[in-house]
């Protein structure tokens, strides 16, 4: 039990340091179009999500490898515990 309290505390943190690029991507280029629309007063609602989508795309095209190496070092560890998991 205390295996698989290890694997999934992890597991979460992996789900966290993956998604923090393109989450903090999306925070910076939404808090700098909010910026620009309130000081010159446009609200227009494309402007605020085209420029998101973009980035959070482009941060995912670059960290994508990292991103994929991550999950599959991962996978192969749990993979590697699941017999001393299976034999308890």
């Amino acid at each position: 039990m205390n295996q698989l309290n290890s694997i999934l505390q992890q597991a979460l943190y992996l789900v966290l340091v993956v998604s923090a690029p393109p989450v903090l991507m999306g925070l910076t280029v939404g808090m700098i179009i909010a910026i620009f629309q309130a000081t010159t007063q446009i609200q227009e609602q494309t402007l605020s999500f085209a420029p998101k989508v973009v980035a959070v795309f482009g941060v995912l095209a670059l960290t994508g490898p990292w991103i994929g190496s991550q999950l599959v070092r991962f996978t192969f560890h749990v993979f590697d515990q699941f017999p001393a998991l299976i034999a308890r």
